[in-house]
């Protein structure tokens, strides 16, 4: 069984799927490495330690694809790369296949086995496979860094001569992976942090890191699977006066909100931002799925009525070295899972194949995505 692993072409992509230091224990399991030439460069790894693995370092994307049964990355294939892969082949990647229904059909009519590593079930068993945990950890922490530099006061209280200065007050929506890693890092820098979530379940967690819960009577709204899912209407009302209230005191807000396969709800209003105070700072994690912030620009950071709102989509890949090296261990765990012996091992009775695998010999096998092409 050879993999490929791809130089990835996305806007401001530094990552690379599979790090140097996975090789050996791949070639353990019978799997071979090709890799792109300067794939991992921008994630500083270079060819000659691919090489140095045991890898095989491909002068051409051409070269790459012509013997890989599987083809790892992080970013999605666009429609006009599908066609590069070979027939009956496999990808592993982010697909996103709830938002681009598009793009799986093209996989299928390829006859590619598409596994989607952001629909890996979040099971404990699935834990060390979770590409969305690993790399929202690192989101979560350079989001925190980004408002600490885009804000023109201090985060912690300092005692000067000048008089005490007052810490930073810091709202996370959100506290999930992303959101929890936020609020730590937000404190270890001495700001005054609450956080929001439609999940009770996780007022525990976040106060356990010394953060304020901001509590609102919404009930539970969380998936059997951990994820948060959509309230009703009177529930967003409650939610929204709430928000409001405390992002109109904060100085940064980090918004992480998101819920799997639809639009990133919208949690602060243009009218919230004009309440906050000039030179406050908006980061939005959820900017790829068009933002928590209804004056989100993606790929973008903008100041609207004096906020400086920051909707970059490159968060993660900012800290590609130790993003890149998490992502490998993940695909290494889940490559010994759905492989053995060098070959493929593909039960669709196990929840973590029947919940990954999207499109097998030519058709669409996730239930999900199936209804969603009806």
């Amino acid at each position: 069984m050879r993999i490929a692993v791809r130089k990835e072409r996305g806007p401001g992509e530094r990552r690379v799927a599979i790090v140097p230091d996975s090789i050996k224990r791949l070639k353990a399991k019978k799997i071979d490495v090709s890799v792109e030439t300067s794939a991992g460069a921008a994630a500083f790894a270079s060819d000659a330690e691919y090489a140095a693995a045991g890898g095989r370092v491909d002068a051409s994307h051409e070269a790459l694809l012509a013997d890989a049964d599987v083809v790892v990355q992080i970013r999605p294939p666009t429609l006009a790369e599908v066609p590069q892969l070979r027939e009956g082949t496999a990808l592993i990647s982010l697909l996103y296949p709830l938002l681009d229904v598009e793009l799986v059909k093209a996989l299928a009519a390829r006859k590619i086995t598409a596994i989607a590593v952001d629909m890996i079930p979040r099971t404990t068993v699935a834990q060390m496979m979770d590409v969305l945990s690993s790399q929202a950890t690192a989101a979560g922490y350079e989001a925190v860094l980004m408002a600490a530099a885009a804000l023109p006061k201090f985060f912690p209280m300092l005692m000067t001569a000048a008089g005490t200065i007052a810490p930073a007050r810091v709202l996370i929506l959100g506290a999930g992976v992303a959101g929890l890693t936020a609020i730590g890092t937000a404190r270890r820098l001495g700001a005054v942090v609450e956080a929001f979530d439609v999940r009770k379940v996780v007022k525990e967690q976040v106060e356990s890191l010394g953060a304020k819960f901001v509590e609102v009577e919404t009930g539970d709204a969380q998936t059997a699977g951990g994820y948060a899912k959509e309230l009703g209407e009177e529930a967003k009302k409650r939610q929204a006066e709430a928000i409001a209230r405390h992002v109109e005191k904060a100085d940064v807000v980090v918004c992480t909100a998101l819920i799997p396969g639809k639009r990133a709800p919208v949690l602060v209003t243009a009218d919230m931002v004009k309440t906050m105070h000039a030179g406050s700072v908006i980061v939005d994690l959820a900017a790829e799925q068009q933002g928590n912030c209804e004056l989100t620009k993606p790929g973008e950071t903008v100041v609207e009525h004096g906020v400086t709102i920051i909707g970059q989509t490159d968060t993660t890949s900012r800290l590609c070295a130790h993003a890149s090296q998490m992502y490998s261990r993940n695909m290494e765990k889940l490559l010994f899972h759905v492989i053995r012996d060098g070959a493929w091992k593909l039960d669709f009775a196990d929840e973590i194949v029947a919940g990954c695998v999207i499109t097998h010999d030519g058709a669409i096998v996730h239930p999900k995505v199936k209804e969603l092409v009806r």
